[in-house]
């Protein structure tokens, strides 16, 4: 099909299909869906891609997504400030809030530990948990890594990293299967795996 459209319409499927998750298919689907929507929609879709980085940064606290050097999550008066949860990616934040299970607040490593890849630790996030900590005032990390390879030797990094501390570390319980990603997982599942955590 893609073949015989317009140069114009398959420019946008292939970009469609750079994205992740994105098949072919459903890149075809998207495209034509737009040449179908009124313009006034198309615009306003492509100025909140242009605009989306604008005004966007980093939590100075926990490295989450935020409109401002502090995060909603680590600013809120109502969250639990001295148990941290720390997970790899952004998108995990979002699947833990989604299930209700959790009142702490974050870390964010931006990724796992990944020597093949090139990965190491000054590549993430751990030395600003390590002086997080160091500072004081948090007696709980909850280590919410994704079951792969790559998170059980991040897991490890950590507990090793923060040995000596004045800090309990604990795991999420393997209510997540093995290979599988919190930001795929049922808030359900992700709630099992809150309440369940286990000392490391």
């Amino acid at each position: 099909m893609s073949s015989f459209l317009p140069r114009s319409i398959q420019n946008l499927i292939d970009e469609f299909s750079r994205l992740p998750g994105i098949g072919p298919k459903s890149a075809e689907r998207l495209a034509i869906h737009l040449l179908h929507s009124p313009h006034s929609r198309i615009k306003d879709l492509g100025d909140s891609v242009l605009n989306m980085k604008d005004g966007v940064e980093f939590c100075s606290v926990c490295w989450h997504l935020s409109d401002s050097s502090i995060c909603r999550i680590c600013s809120d008066d109502a969250r639990v400030q001295d148990i941290v949860c720390v997970v790899e990616q952004v998108l995990d934040v979002v699947a833990i809030e989604k299930s209700g299970a959790f009142h702490g607040v974050y870390h964010v490593l931006h990724g796992v530990l990944s020597p093949i890849d090139g990965v190491g630790p000054e590549n993430l996030k751990l030395y600003e948990l390590e002086k997080r900590v160091r500072n004081g005032g948090i007696k709980e990390v909850i280590l919410a890594v994704n079951p792969s390879v790559e998170g059980e030797t991040t897991a490890m990094y950590i507990t090793k990293m923060l040995q000596g501390l004045d800090v309990h570390v604990t795991r999420i319980a393997r209510g997540l299967p093995v290979g599988g990603e919190l930001g795929y997982a049922d808030e359900s599942t992700i709630s099992r795996a809150m309440m369940g955590r286990m000392g490391m």
